[in-house]
């Protein structure tokens, strides 16, 4: 990956929310649910994730059932995001939050990306998804 702010000159900050987009982008992608291999990169093996029905998950439970879930399979619905952002909140932590749809169902989502002191790879350390009641107005706090 060419680094951004290098090339383009970008802020690092904005370099850091756009590789955590980046990630985030890519866990919604049927082909990276599908592989183990893939979505370990992108998790690190202290994730947590509360799903929008509640459920609590472990980076162990979440990686089994990722080819399963809503979103795994190509065939099948895929997320459908809109409004994404991201802030950095420390060096190495970035927070983004955005609104989506799967299957009908729409959510709004908040994940915490890390990038641990001296490594490269940005991972999610945390995900929420809540729903948003049916009849809501899109994209509202």
């Amino acid at each position: 990956m060419i680094p951004l702010r290098q090339n383009y000159g970008i802020s690092e900050e904005t370099a850091d929310v756009g590789t955590a987009i980046a990630g985030e982008l890519q866990l919604m992608d049927p082909d990276v649910r599908a592989s183990r291999s893939l979505a370990e990169r992108l998790l690190e093996p202290e994730f947590i994730e509360v799903g929008a029905s509640g459920r609590r998950w472990t980076y162990e439970e979440m990686l089994a059932a990722l080819p399963e879930l809503s979103g795994g399979d190509s065939d099948g619905p895929c997320h459908e995001t809109s409004s994404m952002t991201g802030v950095v909140l420390a060096p190495g932590v970035v927070h983004l939050t955005d609104e989506s749809v799967l299957g009908g169902n729409r959510a709004r989502r908040s994940s915490l990306w890390r990038r641990k002191h001296g490594e490269t790879a940005w991972q999610m350390y945390y995900h929420q998804a809540t729903p948003v009641p049916a009849g809501e107005g899109q994209n509202r706090s």
